[in-house]
């Protein structure tokens, strides 16, 4: 007989008059993964945060080895066995590897003195887990700041299970991973089992939920709708649990796989950065680009030098005219708009208003003295079409949902009417709903003649949504996909630098 490590019965959980949960329920089982399902906004994040101790619930009934627990703080969680992997990073940017690890834990000398040999020696066992899936090697002592956003994640799930610890919850893991890995993950997470540790596995990638996951739990608007075997499910199952419609599922934009017949918006040729060695393409007003390849081989490079971010070499005409931009708001003032890949660091000010981040860069065209109802009005425009769901434009954005807040991320350049959308993988972390949501845009966005790249991490999402596919590899582009080339087979063929008999 299985043994329950943890279960949480009936908790609810108001944020004044919010209703966060209202019946959330799930069981926790020794040497399983337990996949915690929900659309944004259902309440599986407030349920892992009464889980790991960062909230406290109302009513209900958590039990720890059928003993009842109610956690004051993290700390009080980590005491009795449960880290988490958290979806925005809790590293500091500033100290090294090792010192991030072993905070407040650093394994101290005679002398009161952090003995740097133990802790660099305990560091380096934690990072050989990963031995291989870094891009260069890393050390104890290198700085947080100098690693890319893969290589953080990888240390922030090494800070976790450096507690040893019985429940692990990895919130979102995967989001920032290639996939060799998250290939080595799953094989920890397979290891982790054996040892007896539970997990709980939050994600929005049904690929991984059904390699990884023994079991499932499924939110929808705080309520625990359904639980089970994850193999007695499909992921069209899932979806209508967590959604409760079926109208998002299998969205697919028309594609004759032909280039378009309109004027080209961007004509790029031989561009090259520290990252970029000779990038060529064009792409014209209407259509949707699709930039693939494995995480990190230039695809965020190359946004950013469109976007006057990063230094470059070679021709770019846009728009017919030969451009060269020094700076972001060079690319802004020619209706160029850009939707980063970290929302909480470079899309928004998470303390400030939603009002305020709608009108982050237009706030020039409401003159001065501000016209308030003008900018009001505008955002509350923005807000309808988008469907936020928020309790007022005056709330700061943190109180959104991830799905919500990059509703916002987007909806702050649609007041400037942009003709360019640079998009870097703009539905990590975001829910089927709101995907769906965020798709009808991209799609009305193209019937409006505007041009759009979009790097994504999601295979599915490059083959249903775009016109062409190129691949980046090694900062070259290694094919153009499209049509009926525009498979999975060989997007994941040419991401690995293997020519496939289909590629173009």
């Amino acid at each position: 007989m299985m043994n329950v490590s943890l279960s949480a019965n009936n908790i609810v959980k108001h944020y004044g008059g919010v209703v966060a949960l209202s019946d959330g329920n799930l069981d926790v089982i020794s040497g399983e993964v337990l996949a915690l399902v929900g659309a944004n906004g259902s309440g599986k994040s407030t349920l892992s945060k009464v889980i790991n101790g960062v909230v406290v619930f109302d009513r209900g009934q958590l039990l720890l080895d059928d003993k009842p627990v109610r956690f004051s703080s993290p700390q009080a969680a980590k005491d009795l066995g449960i880290s988490t992997v958290f979806q925005e990073l809790s590293l500091i940017p500033q100290m090294s590897v090792s010192e991030n690890i072993w905070l407040t834990r650093e394994q101290l000398g005679p002398m009161g003195v952090v003995n740097q040999k133990v802790v660099s020696q305990k560091t380096e066992e934690l990072l050989s887990l990963f031995e291989g899936s870094f891009k260069t090697r890393i050390t104890p002592k290198d700085s947080i700041l100098s690693l890319p956003p893969d290589e953080k994640q990888i240390i922030e799930i090494l800070k976790a299970i450096s507690f040893d610890p019985r429940i692990l919850i990895l919130d979102e893991a995967t989001a920032s991973l290639d996939s060799r890995q998250v290939q080595r993950l799953f094989q920890l997470v397979q290891e982790w089992k054996s040892q007896g540790k539970a997990i709980i596995f939050v994600s929005h990638r049904m690929e991984e939920i059904f390699q990884i996951a023994d079991r499932y739990s499924v939110l929808r608007n705080g309520v625990t709708v359904g639980e089970g075997n994850i193999n007695d499910v499909t992921e069209n199952d899932l979806v209508r649990l967590m959604i409760d419609k079926d109208s998002v599922f299998g969205f697919k934009r028309h594609d004759n796989g032909e280039s378009k017949a309109t004027p080209v918006c961007l004509d790029v040729q031989d561009l090259h950065t520290n990252v970029l060695e000779g990038v060529s393409f064009q792409v014209h007003e209407g259509e949707l680009l699709g930039i693939g390849g494995l995480q990190g081989q230039g695809q965020r490079d190359l946004l950013l030098t469109l976007f006057g971010d990063i230094p470059n070499t070679g021709k770019v005409e846009y728009m017919g005219n030969e451009v060269r931009f020094h700076h972001p708001r060079e690319a802004i003032k020619k209706g160029i708009a850009l939707v980063p890949g970290d929302r909480a660091k470079e899309g928004l000010l998470y303390i400030r208003s939603i009002l305020e981040n709608f009108m982050l860069p237009s706030w020039k065209k409401y003159g001065f003295p501000l016209k308030m109802k003008k900018s009001i009005k505008d955002a509350l425009d923005v807000s309808k079409s988008l469907n936020l769901k928020m309790a007022g434009l005056q709330e700061p954005v943190s109180s959104l949902s991830g799905g919500n807040a990059q509703k916002v991320v987007i909806g702050k350049w649609l007041g400037r009417k942009p003709q360019m959308f640079l998009l870097d993988d703009p539905t990590k972390g975001v829910d089927v709903g709101t995907k769906a949501e965020f798709y009808a845009l991209l799609s009305q966005l193209c019937d409006e003649g505007k041009t759009i790249l979009f790097y994504s991490s999601d295979d599915e999402e490059l083959i249903g949504l775009c016109d062409r596919v190129i691949i980046l590899y090694e900062g070259k582009i290694r094919t153009e996909l499209k049509g009926s080339d525009l498979t999975k087979e060989n997007l994941v063929s040419a991401s690995l630098g293997v020519t496939n008999g289909g590629a173009k």
